[in-house]
């Protein structure tokens, strides 16, 4: 890994549940821009266990505490979904920057919300797409806005596997849980639809954006049949570019990623591997203009410590800002309540008009 830089970004993480295990506190320690500062938890077991493998400078059993130190410059909150905005906005008002992972909240009333508040503290929010610092889609985006020329369309599908837990046990350190962490008053999984729309569409919704541009209508049916929840969603861009996507949750094969884009200029074809393998996705660019197809090496697949550079760069140095921002996450809400909206109805639906919760 690259060696510390001498001005560090002094980071706090909210949440010492599996996503800040399996990611967040693993990117903190071996980011060049940044540094584990402090952690917080409810959960005294988790947060010592945590604390005593990790090595933060401090540990916090309350939030508003660790928000509180002068020398903390910015949280990242990898709590469950339903404690994102109130825990946004805390660290807002305590004017800490913020990366906050998807989704950004859990309808488009309250991400307007939060988006308002972002707007006025002045500080730097991300959500945690780490899929944008993967080197393949960083390449395959370089070629859409620099040599592609017009989008015609674009097909996209996100497909867990029935044999995902086998592949990511083997890679993730084993997660440590605690009966003392603090949980939603409902359970996210009560309504599997919903829980896997969230978990899962919101990165499918946020590829295709990243990639095609705001989305203007979708039209999505879903079909639930042996098991399996199968989303497949017809896409009109605002370009005027066409897209399907299908969300499967979930496949009796490997997991199956990936996308193709149609443009003047060329195509993309990507595939993209289960984030817990830090494998950047194998992405072949073909160049019409001298008939060659070229792939990324893409050696650093490291997408969360990368988000996290990425976020520090932008609060340190003022970069410009590489990942999701607070427009990307409500659109994104947009996209999956819609997506519900259309399902519901077996109509297509405006993400203008679309409003309430996924």
């Amino acid at each position: 890994m690259a060696a510390k830089a001498d001005r560090l970004l002094r980071v706090g993480v909210l949440g010492c549940g599996p996503i800040a295990q399996a990611g967040h506190f693993e990117s903190c320690t071996k980011a060049s821009n940044a540094e584990l500062y402090a952690i917080c938890d409810v959960a005294e077991d988790l947060r010592e266990r945590m604390a005593h493998t990790h090595a933060p400078k401090k540990n916090f059993a309350d939030y508003d505490t660790m928000l509180a130190d002068p020398a903390l410059d910015a949280v990242i909150i990898a709590t469950s979904d339903a404690f994102h905005v109130p825990a946004t906005l805390r660290a807002l008002e305590a004017g800490k920057h913020v990366l906050c992972e998807k989704p950004v909240a859990l309808s488009i009333e309250e991400a307007e919300g939060l988006a308002d508040a972002v707007r006025a503290s002045g500080k730097v929010f991300q959500i945690g797409h780490m899929k944008r610092f993967d080197p393949g889609l960083e390449a395959a985006k370089a070629f859409i806005d620099t040599e592609m020329g017009e989008m015609a369309a674009l097909k996209a599908w996100y497909c867990d596997s029935t044999h995902r837990y086998a592949m990511t046990d083997a890679v993730q350190p084993l997660i440590v849980r605690s009966a003392a962490a603090r949980r939603p008053a409902e359970d996210p999984k009560a309504d599997l639809e919903r829980y896997y729309m969230l978990a899962h569409g919101s990165h499918l919704l946020d590829t295709a954006r990243f990639f095609g541009g705001p989305i203007a209508e979708v039209s999505a049916r879903l079909v639930e049949r042996a098991g399996m929840r199968c989303w497949f969603v017809d896409v009109a861009f605002e370009s005027g570019a066409i897209g399907h996507l299908d969300l499967t949750v979930a496949v009796r094969m490997d997991w199956h990623e990936g996308f193709q884009i149609y443009g003047e200029g060329g195509s993309v074809i990507g595939k993209t591997y289960n984030p817990w393998f830090y494998k950047s996705s194998d992405v072949d660019i073909f160049h019409e203009k001298d008939a060659t197809t070229r792939r990324v090496l893409g050696a650093d697949g490291h997408f969360y410590r990368r988000q996290l550079e990425g976020f520090a760069r932008t609060v340190l140095d003022g970069a410009p800002m590489m990942g999701a921002d607070i427009d990307d996450g409500v659109a994104s809400v947009r996209g999956m309540v819609a997506v519900a909206r259309s399902v519901r109805t077996g109509r297509p639906v405006r993400l203008a008009e679309a409003a309430g919760a996924v």
